[in-house]
């Protein structure tokens, strides 16, 4: 079956299936849930303006991620929906898993190339009437709380994929994980091929993260028993993954082990990986291609077409109408009437304890003095999901909710989707990013704001070191020692932070428009190349399609 509508550049014709657990390709298709998701669809989008010979494999998920709603108080409720997707076209074609020894039926959807302008994507069902009620579930929410509902999905996922893809007479060159969620997939193949080191040929992998939660780890007697090795015994299993003695097997180490290649997601990202699984025998070398994202769909064409002809009044003049559309969504969500004069600080990302979304207010007494300045004004944002058991980010954000009762300058939104996401980085005038030094692997929220002439004020992280001048492009929060203790951590990021902001981003904003829109004007350049995810697609088939070990 043919799955492109587009001719295949000869530059690209290695066949690739990209295998990841989420994709944010539209606002319509909710299959996702944060920065894994944004990355993999323009990655998407830009196999498809390269014209590259990859097909997406994800998930349908029922239910989604969640739909983010509010209480009677406006604190944050998880809410679930069922989605309906009439534009997915039902394949013909279902194939079996075995799950904790049960037979699971997968149904394959095909989204079209020509729907959203992407790479051909076979999304995956078990929510059909040929399985019983717990075998639908498997595909109903995304990142399911439960440890046996998610090594399902990546059972699915992994096994299941390339099962679909088999049926589908699809010719796979390269398995591509993103992330270690489609891992069975490597024994899938070890099926066929009776030799890792011949499977290893075939599997290059992308590992995001330095974060525990994002390096899964089970006991190798419960996913043996769940069937995530396919059908092997656990002899064979801890022959051929290097697990002899250790039950706890890692996910990035048995997809480190299975790959010819892997890639860290940054410069930085790429030592740090390659230090925290130096003592992983057997990998495989571990480099670093540095994430980007899709120009064409983030960026607001007449906020480009303003800078091409550089008029800067135009720049100035749609921007402040940005401001205003992004304005309108929170004087509906919160009753407050924002001033596209005013300076417009936005935090927006998945709300986790390690990427400090409060670190704003850790001063709390400064904080306040800041946010009540009547002379040099600024706005707040805040948007962003948390995980929905993550109880201690649902905290913040609702103590975040509570706390911008009593200002009128201070807003949280709810909804953060792709299309909230893209109005915020065009509306706002400087983003800002506060993980603990490194704990951010790319952080590609800040290049997609870039591109709409929001400022990057970031820790000096993820991919920020390899874009920023300081005080030109964008402004650094100093490095510190990252191992100090956390509390003074904070502090000192939180003093550097607000420095920053009333001593020198305040005074140019108000004090010195004409270089704030150099600045403005800057960051939109700097990042057009290096960061745009067609220069990204063509280094993946460069150094790990391509790659022969």
């Amino acid at each position: 079956m043919n799955l492109f509508s587009y001719d295949i550049n000869e530059k690209y014709k290695t066949s690739v299936a990209y295998f990841s657990m989420e994709f944010a390709i539209d606002q319509a298709l909710k299959i996702y849930s944060g920065g894994l998701g944004f990355l993999a669809g323009s990655h998407m989008r830009s196999v498809f303006d390269l014209k590259q010979n990859v097909i997406g494999i994800g998930m349908l998920w029922s239910f989604g991620y969640y739909d983010q709603s509010r209480n009677e108080n406006r604190s944050l409720r998880p809410q679930y929906t069922r989605k309906h997707y009439y534009f997915l076209e039902e394949l013909d074609v279902k194939v079996t898993v075995k799950i904790h020894g049960e037979d699971v039926m997968i149904k394959a959807f095909l989204v079209r190339p020509d729907i959203f302008g992407t790479a051909p994507m076979i999304l995956l069902s078990t929510d059909i009437p040929e399985n019983d009620y717990l075998a639908q579930t498997i595909t109903h929410k995304l990142y399911d709380g439960n440890e046996r509902t998610r090594v399902a999905q990546e059972i699915v996922l992994g096994i299941g994929g390339t099962k679909v893809l088999e049926a589908l007479n699809q010719s796979i060159d390269i398995y591509h994980m993103n992330e270690g969620h489609s891992l069975p997939l490597a024994y899938e193949l070890y099926s066929r091929y009776k030799d890792m080191d011949e499977v290893r040929k075939h599997v290059v992998f992308t590992t995001h993260t330095p974060e525990k939660a994002g390096n899964e780890e089970h006991n190798i007697h419960f996913l043996h028993e769940m069937g995530f090795f396919s059908n092997h015994s656990l002899a064979e299993v801890r022959q051929i993954t290097g697990y002899n003695n250790d039950d706890n097997f890692s996910l990035t180490v048995g997809a480190l082990r299975a790959s010819k290649i892997a890639n860290g997601v940054s410069k930085i990202h790429g030592i740090v990986a390659n230090e925290m699984w130096a003592n992983v025998e057997n990998k495989c070398e571990i480099i670093s291609i540095t994430n980007a994202q899709n120009k064409k769909y983030w960026t607001d064409k007449a906020l480009i077409r303003a800078l091409d002809e550089h008029e800067d009044y135009e720049v100035i003049a749609r921007k402040k109408h940005l401001k205003k559309i992004l304005f309108e969504i929170v004087a509906n969500q919160t009753g407050k009437i924002f001033n596209p004069e005013v300076l417009t600080i936005v935090w927006a990302r998945r709300f986790a304890e390690y990427k400090r979304p409060g670190l704003l207010k850790y001063d709390i007494d400064r904080f306040i003095k800041f946010i009540k300045n009547t002379d040099r004004p600024v706005q707040i944002i805040w948007a962003g999901k948390p995980y929905p058991t993550d109880e201690g980010a649902m905290e913040i954000f609702n103590e975040l909710v509570h706390m911008s009762h009593y200002y009128k300058n201070m807003a949280v939104l709810v909804g953060y989707e792709l299309y909230l996401s893209r109005l915020m980085k065009e509306g706002s005038d400087v983003w800002l990013n506060t993980p603990r030094i490194t704990r951010e692997a790319s952080g590609t929220s800040g290049m997609t704001a870039s591109m709409n002439g929001s400022v990057h004020l970031s820790i000096d992280d993820g991919w920020h070191p390899e874009f920023a001048l300081d005080g030109k492009n964008a402004f650094t929060i100093p490095a510190l020692d990252h191992k100090l203790p956390i509390e003074e951590q904070d502090r000192i990021d939180n003093k550097n932070l607000m420095d920053i902001l009333e001593n020198k981003i305040i005074p140019i904003y108000y004090d010195e428009p004409a270089k704030w829109t150099e600045i403005m004007k800057s960051a939109m350049t700097d990042v057009e190349f290096e960061f745009n995810s067609g220069r990204m697609v063509a280094e993946y088939y460069i150094h790990m399609y391509d790659y022969k070990s």
